[in-house]
């Protein structure tokens, strides 16, 4: 199967625009729901061939605040697009505009759209992966967890994801930015309930997909105690989980280039066998 690729180094340069994305199969801006009056956007790759392929939907970081599409998780384009996935970087309405459960609605939403246009994008829909870094981590594993048959995927990649929102509020001893995610500001009763209520952790059940987490031993922001907590909880309830621990690897997979880490070669080979 080939492909139609820009030399690796014009693709680099390219995929570390801050906006403009050129990628051969690339089409941008195609709006998937209206909620109210914001028009959400995906960008979707398709790869030469008769398909259908294993399909990614990507969730980008932003602590639920800031960021976009093309925001903390461009490190995964090129790799998968050379991997020969279809893949698609979804927006989120974003807090303190727009409180939980908006965000993970829009993933929801960003699903059952792709596997409504399964046919013009080549996506099979029965290999379609979640791919989500820091806040995006969450929202692809609160929307892995809690998935009802049409928003069902096959896979689930966190990148570094605050799982447990308690224990994330308890090490940083405020809310901060998850204020705006619940629109409470006051570290109170009912902010813990709610904050114990919409983390993933405690939303286990049994039959999730399998999940494949990868997270810095130094990170400073969201600790790898909430990868292990996490993977220990989705093995009690007897799903399938692994952790891929980056030595010296800190908040974001952007610094982990430094470090000459393998993640994306690993996640592609973890994406294969689990999307076969």
């Amino acid at each position: 199967m080939k492909f139609a690729f820009l030399p690796i180094l014009l693709l680099s340069t390219v995929l570390h625009a801050a906006d403009t994305l050129t990628l051969p199969g690339l089409k941008q801006d195609i709006e998937f729901a209206k909620a109210g009056d914001v028009s959400l956007t995906l960008d979707a790759f398709v790869p030469e061939g008769a398909g259908p392929f294993a399909t990614c939907i990507l969730v980008h970081g932003g602590g639920f605040t800031k960021g976009d599409k093309h925001s903390f998780i461009k490190p995964l384009f090129e790799p998968l697009s050379k991997a020969g996935f279809t893949w698609f970087t979804i927006n989120y309405r974003l807090a303190p505009q727009h409180q939980w459960p908006a965000c993970v609605e829009d993933v929801n939403s960003a699903i059952k759209w792709v596997k409504a246009h399964a046919a013009e994008y080549k996506v099979d829909v029965n290999r379609i992966a979640l791919i989500g870094e820091s806040a995006g981590g969450y929202l692809v594993s609160a929307a892995g967890v809690t998935a009802k048959d049409e928003t069902r995927v096959a896979a689930v990649v966190p990148f570094y994801a605050p799982h447990d929102l308690v224990m994330q509020v308890k090490m940083r001893g405020e809310l901060g930015n998850l204020a705006g995610l619940i629109g409470m500001t006051e570290l109170n009763e009912a902010a813990w309930a709610k904050l114990a209520m919409i983390s993933p952790i405690n939303q286990m059940r049994p039959g999730l997909p399998p999940f494949f987490q990868i997270h810095g031993d130094k990170d400073e922001k969201v600790p790898i105690s909430q990868s292990v907590n996490f993977e220990a909880k989705m093995k009690a309830a007897g799903n399938p989980c692994e952790t891929l621990v980056i030595p010296g690897g800190g908040h974001g997979m952007g610094g982990w280039e430094k470090l000459g880490s393998d993640y994306q070669v690993k996640l592609i080979e973890w994406l294969k066998k689990t999307l076969k």
